[in-house]
C-alpha cells in the first residue's frame, strides 16, 4: 500500500496497526525511539557546542572506547524505552541484556551510536534497532533468550541518519519506507514510500585498507570490479565507504549497489566486525523489505541465529545481482575468479 508523501510517521504507524492490530505495542516502540533519535539528532547537529561529543570514556561491550556522543545516545535511547512495552534491551554499550518491565512483550535490539569513528570530524553517524517478541519458556529464565532467535522473528527494524538531513528507514514488514525529520515541526514525514532496490548497480562499498586480509573470493570479487569494463564485469564500478552502516545503506536503498563487510583473516576479526543482533540482522531486513538481498557472503542473514548477543556476522547486502555476485565468488560458481590478474601475472589482491 503506498502512502502520500509528506505523511507523518505518526500516520504511518497508525495505518500499519489498522492493517495488523498484533502490531501496536511494536508501534507504540517505535514512536519512542523516534523521539529519542529527535533529541540525539539535536546534540548532533550542535557539534562542537554540544560539548567534545568524540571525548573519550570508558570501554563499551566489544572492548572499543566510547566516546561522549555513544554514551549520551545510549542513555537517551534507554530513557525512552523504558516508556514503551519493551521487557528487555540488547545494546552495543551495554555488556549484558538491560531489564526493563518484566512483563512487556518486546525485547529490542540497539546500536545507539553507528559511526563512532566519525564523530568530532562532522560526518554521518546514525543509530540502528531491531524489535522482536520476547521469548518466554518454563522454568528459569535465559536472559538472553528473546535475542537467540532467527532475524525472521524481527517485528520491525530500523535506522537512523544523522546528516545534513536526519532521516528514519523503517520496516514493519511491510515494505521499507524512509522518514525525514521536518525540524519546524518536529516529526518525521515520508519522503521515499515502498522502496525497491535496483536488482543491479556499478557501485561497491568496502574498506580497502583491509584488502591484505581478505579472503581469496572477496579478492577476486573486488579485482574484478577494479578492473572495470575490461574484467570480467564488462562495465566500471564506483567505490564508495563512509566508515558509518547507516549512510551506506540509505545510499544503497536509494540507488542500489553492494555493501560488503567480510570476515577476514586478522585476529578476532574471522567473522567481520558488524554485530549481528543489531546492525546485521536489522539491516538485512530493511534490505529484504525493500527487494534486496542480505547474506553473510553465502547464506541469509535472516536466518542466522545468534548464539551470544554481542556475537559478530560478516556482512553482503544491497542490489541482488551483486549480492548473488558475491556468492558466486565465494562457492566457485563465478568461473573468471582467480583469473586474469590486474596487472600482469600477478593480480593486485591476489598472492
Amino acid at each position: 500500500m503506498t502512502k502520500p508523501i509528506g505523511s507523518s510517521l505518526d500516520d504511518h504507524l497508525d495505518a500499519e496497526i489498522a492493517r495488523d492490530a498484533a502490531l501496536a505495542d511494536t508501534a507504540a516502540t517505535i514512536r519512542a525511539l523516534a523521539a529519542a533519535a529527535i533529541d540525539v539528532s539535536e546534540v548532533v547537529g550542535r557539534g562542537a557546542l554540544a560539548g567534545d561529543l568524540a571525548a573519550q570514556g570508558e570501554h563499551n561491550s566489544d572492548g572499543d572506547v566510547q566516546k561522549a556522543l555513544d554514551v549520551i545516545a545510549h542513555k537517551r535511547f534507554m530513557q525512552a524505552l523504558e516508556q514503551a512495552p519493551v521487557a528487555q534491551v540488547a545494546s552495543e554499550e551495554a555488556e549484558d541484556v538491560v531489564e526493563l518491565k518484566a512483563d512487556a512483550p518486546l525485547a529490542v535490539a540497539i546500536d545507539p551510536l553507528d559511526g563512532s569513528s566519525n564523530i568530532g570530524v562532522g560526518m554521518v553517524v546514525g543509530t540502528i534497532f531491531g524489535i522482536r517478541p520476547v521469548t518466554r519458556g518454563q522454568g528459569v529464565e535465559d536472559p538472553n533468550a528473546s535475542f537467540l532467535t532467527p532475524g525472521t522473528t524481527q517485528t520491525a527494524a530500523g535506522f537512523v541518519v544523522y546528516g545534513p538531513a536526519t532521516t528514519f528507514a523503517l520496516t514493519l514488514g511491510n515494505g521499507t519506507r524512509i522518514f525525514t525529520l521536518d525540524r519546524a515541526a518536529g516529526q518525521f514525514r515520508l519522503t521515499h514510500d515502498a522502496m525497491k532496490i535496483v536488482p543491479s548497480a556499478n557501485e561497491y562499498a568496502i574498506n580497502a585498507s583491509n584488502a591484505r586480509h581478505w579472503d581469496a573470493p572477496v579478492k577476486a570479487f573486488i579485482e574484478d570490479c577494479l578492473r572495470g569494463s575490461e574484467g570480467p564485469r564488462d562495465r566500471d564500478f564506483n567505490m564508495r565507504w563512509t566508515a558509518a552502516l547507516v549512510a551506506d545503506a540509505q545510499r544503497v536503498l536509494i540507488r542500489g549497489g553492494v555493501f560488503l563487510y567480510p570476515g577476514d583473516n586478522r585476529k578476532g576479526y574471522a567473522q567481520g566486525r558488524l554485530r549481528l543482533l543489531y546492525e546485521t540482522a536489522p539491516i538485512a531486513f530493511l534490505i529484504e523489505q525493500a527487494g534486496g538481498g542480505a547474506t553473510d557472503g553465502q547464506g541469509r542473514i535472516l536466518d542466522r541465529v545468534a548464539a551470544k548477543i554481542h556475537e559478530r556476522s560478516p556482512l553482503v547486502f544491497g542490489s541482488v545481482e551483486e549480492v548473488d555476485c558475491v556468492a558466486k565468488y565465494y562457492d566457485g560458481r563465478q568461473p573468471t575468479a582467480g583469473r586474469s590478474p590486474l596487472f600482469g601475472q600477478r593480480g593486485l589482491m591476489r598472492s
